[in-house]
């Protein structure tokens, strides 16, 4: 390919970032700027200039999908033979490789998951555990990996973390030192484990060290702000005392901080690589002017924050709105009207999605829609009748509703749910157990709303044929998911739910760090849209006297959507 036809199309600050090929470079990406073309159109041009062997350079992310997409582009490119792999794969691969001629034998079998073994070791550490805490004890661990911490230095740290409910610092250390005994005595190895030799392996054998850095001589980071300092460790060993990386991201889109991203290092990159080429990509191509006004407001003076430049003109009227509602049913059922209006009126449902802080908040969404024949889909978990707690809970009303046919059917839900470990109060935890609790909670919020009168075995009845409806195959559907999950996506239309005190920011974020990191989350829901946002809230929490009240950050932008778009109350 005629290496200068890879630059038409690309505005300036892309030109510049795709023509700058050697030496650290920074790109400060923001949302919606065309930073994977930026970085594609860059490898592959590096690559017809001759300034880039092909299988000397490697492209690394940090999801499957990501890669894979980055293969795609890079092949249409003519940029075929560069490797584009996340940290674990290429670190894997090498890892493969290299330990029979460093340790001899095989490789040690890599866990698919903690679970069984982490079962065991709690077992082995006298520390009762269910399967949502061992859930949590693995995020634990590898939180503890990735930041680089000792079992001492993990106990330390943990005084001062939100552990799971009946695990302190001493019991969540007792059971990971069991762990890893039972790990080690297996000859087992877990994810972060693969990092960690490999780092060790590049550190301790310079003949090892040698033959990587010349099979990877050029280095590309996407998502730079979610690198972890094991990660980041894991790059300074590739790179050796080279300096050819160029780095992508956008601290904005921090979201990822409790598994143990670190943007300082996105940030910090010029003060560690001086005379680094930092560059900018402002110009979004994705969403209309109004969405980006609230986008820009949200993360105003907040560090490495970009300022948003949209270079779309917007359909005509307003593109934002806000709207509330009495309670989360009305607000699930206005929305559901709202998108059944859109689809009639020839909006795709695929181009349509409505965001939310946690998984359980989809349950009445997926019943509204369904009760207007619309078709969606859960993204980034399963579908709310999936959920292990939520079949739990159902088969055990199933048999309540046998022997306990003339109790209250609110007494029969509250006594099932609570043998199941539900509470009047949330756990002020993040983490599975939270997760669990908010689905148990939903189906407590289902059971108030029925009519009154309603029996358990109806009760059960109107369950299952809501768990019916949801599973009827979907094509062109509208997409349900959570912040987390929508990172990376867009959509035409987008709705943001459930935006109290609360929710976003979640109950259980307490430091100003943590408070940060949920406006982030907002930040990213914020600009997946292109052309429209819907922003709303619940004024009553279900099952609760006291009144919510709208999420901080909306009454901090307060004025600016309000100057942009009219306010509702449904």
């Amino acid at each position: 390919m005629n290496p200068e036809a890879l630059l038409e199309g690309l505005d300036e600050d892309q030109r510049r970032a795709a023509g700058s090929l050697l030496g650290p470079v920074c790109l400060l990406a923001g949302a919606g700027t065309g930073k994977t073309r930026a970085i594609t159109h860059r490898i592959a041009y590096g690559v017809a200039t001759g300034a880039y062997p092909p299988n000397r350079v490697m492209a690394l992310t940090f999801t499957t999908r990501a890669a894979g997409e980055l293969r795609s582009r890079l092949r249409t490119l003519g940029a075929a033979g560069v490797s584009a792999r996340t940290f674990h794969s290429a670190a894997l691969a090498q890892l493969s490789y290299f330990w029979p001629q460093t340790v001899g034998g095989t490789l040690p079998r890599v866990l698919d998951s903690k679970a069984r073994l982490l079962a065991q070791a709690a077992e082995a550490a006298h520390v009762a555990v269910d399967t949502a805490v061992l859930r949590d004890l693995a995020a634990e661990i590898e939180w503890r990996k990735v930041s680089g911490l000792s079992l001492e230095a993990y106990e330390d740290a943990a005084e001062k973390r939100a552990l799971p409910q009946g695990i302190d610092a001493m019991r969540a250390t007792a059971v990971q030192r069991s762990y890893e005994q039972i790990k080690d005595s297996r000859r087992q190895l877990d994810f972060e484990d693969v990092l960690l030799a490999t780092i060790g392996m590049i550190e301790e054998e310079e003949r090892i060290a040698q033959q990587v850095r010349a099979q990877y001589r050029f280095f590309v980071v996407d998502e730079y702000q979610d690198v972890s300092p094991l990660q980041e460790q894991l790059l300074d060993s590739w790179l050796g005392d080279r300096r050819d990386v160029c780095v992508v991201g956008d601290a904005s889109q921090t979201i990822y901080t409790f598994a143990g991203a670190d943007a300082d290092y996105l940030l910090d990159f010029g003060k560690k690589h001086p005379g680094a080429e930092v560059i900018r990509l402002e110009r979004n191509y994705r969403s209309d002017p109004g969405v980006l006004a609230v986008a820009n407001r949200l993360m105003r003076d907040r560090p490495g924050a970009l300022t948003l430049t949209p270079t779309r003109s917007g359909a005509e009227g307003r593109a934002v709105d806000i709207a509330a509602y009495p309670d989360e049913l009305s607000e699930a059922r206005s929305v559901a009207d709202d998108i059944l209006a859109r689809i009639e009126a020839g909006e795709s449902a695929s181009e349509i999605a409505v965001l939310f802080r946690i998984n359980s908040q989809s349950a009445a969404l997926e019943t509204a829609l369904a009760e207007r024949g619309v078709s969606a889909t859960v993204r980034g978990t399963g579908r709310f009748f999936d959920l292990r707690e939520v079949k739990e809970a159902m088969m055990m009303l199933r048999a309540a509703a046998l022997t306990l046919s003339n109790e209250p059917l609110f007494k029969t839900v509250s006594d099932v749910l609570r043998s199941l470990g539900w509470t009047q109060d949330a756990p002020e935890a993040r983490g599975a157990l939270r997760d669990r609790w908010e689905s148990l909670d939903t189906i407590m919020t289902m059971a108030e709303q029925c009519p009154p009168g309603t029996t358990t075995a109806g009760f059960v009845d109107e369950l299952t044929e809501r768990q019916a409806a949801q599973h009827e195959p979907t094509r062109d559907a509208v997409t349900l998911a959570t912040l987390h999950s929508a990172k990376g996506l867009e959509w035409d239309t987008v709705y943001l739910v459930g935006l109290t005190e609360g929710y976003l920011p979640i109950s259980y974020a307490k430091t100003p760090q943590a408070i940060e990191e949920e406006r982030r989350l907002l930040y990213v829901g914020v600009t997946r849209a292109r052309r429209q946002l819907r922003l709303s809230w619940a004024q009553t929490a279900p099952h609760r006297a006291v009144a919510r009240t709208r999420s901080r950050f909306l009454e901090e932008l307060g004025t600016s959507i309000e100057d942009a778009a009219p306010t509702r109350v449904g």
